[in-house]
């Protein structure tokens, strides 16, 4: 099955740069929000701290929820929504013990709402230490996970190619975090879960591509490498749609009708989807390109 046919001559690297400027855009407005915010908005998992989930038998207010955990201590309580009559709360404070702090929720929360009225579904803590320890890892996952596919693609391939995929990678991961940012979602290990979900499709599109251009350059010795890439891309353009798309459905059912527990999770996942392919059409072929401009490697098809 085909959507585009694979004779297309769609001209991809003459549209590198306008794409450049699009991607680098988008980042500095990442960036900027990043810094509006103060920060990533950090979860329980990172930013340590406990998170309180509740459901209320009727709609209630913000300020009276908040007004009631100030009773036990917990100044300053961010509330959320997160679904029908549910709320989130979030405080800083991480030093009572689980059971201790059940109680002290219970206590406060039938004084002020009553007993029956409510359902406290979870209560998680996280203390500072672990919270640290966790960005650090979360980053090293990140981190490792580059180094091991630049020396996987750059063993395979060449090192510009290995270039080009890092580069589309990376850019992956920054457009996602980008979109988070803007739009206030949370950064937890789900979205650390996601990011790394994206890096692996994303570089799979990106391989396809790297051995259809090799493949071409060996092949069509005459063309030159700019010939080469378009044509690479355009033959395999209708497998990168369909494959994205039949993505794209499943990530648009689960954020629609999934539930707010893996709301943001899905969030980032279609971003950096979306991402991927698009790095994958306009980065990465194109940098492997720049890169033979500025150091020809005498491989057949560059002139």
């Amino acid at each position: 099955m085909e959507i585009i046919k694979a004779e297309t001559r769609f001209n991809f690297v003459r549209m590198m740069k306008p794409a450049v400027f699009l991607s680098i855009a988008v980042i500095i407005i990442g960036v900027a929000s990043l810094i509006w915010h103060g920060g990533p908005n950090y979860g329980i998992d990172f930013a340590g701290g406990t998170l309180i989930q509740i459901k209320f038998q009727q709609e209630t207010h913000a300020d009276k929820i908040r007004a009631a955990f100030k009773t036990i201590g917990f100044e300053g309580s961010i509330i959320q929504d997160y679904g029908p009559n549910e709320v989130i709360v979030r405080t800083p404070d991480s030093g009572t013990d689980a059971k201790g702090l059940t109680s002290r929720v219970d206590e406060a929360l039938s004084t002020a709402f009553g007993k029956g009225t409510y359902e406290v579904r979870r209560i998680e803590m996280v203390g500072p230490k672990v919270g640290k320890d966790l960005t650090r890892k979360a980053l090293l996952a990140i981190i490792f996970s580059w180094i091991g596919i630049l020396v996987y693609v750059g063993v395979r391939f060449e090192f510009r190619y290995a270039l080009g995929g890092i580069v589309a990678l990376v850019h992956d991961i920054l457009i996602t975090i980008a979109f988070l940012s803007v739009f206030g979602k949370e950064f937890d290990l789900n979205i650390v879960a996601a990011l790394l979900t994206i890096i692996g499709f994303s570089i799979n599109d990106t391989i396809v591509i790297f051995d259809r251009i090799r493949e071409n350059a060996r092949k069509n010795i005459r063309q030159t490498l700019n010939e080469v890439i378009n044509a690479s891309v355009n033959q395999t353009l209708s497998r990168t749609i369909l494959t994205s798309l039949t993505v794209l459905m499943v990530l648009l059912v689960l954020f629609f009708f999934g539930g707010a527990v893996i709301h943001d999770f899905t969030f980032a996942l279609l971003v950096g989807t979306i991402a991927g392919v698009y790095s994958t059409v306009f980065i990465a072929s194109p940098i492997v390109l720049m890169f033979e401009k500025i150091k020809p490697t005498g491989l057949k098809g560059k002139k």
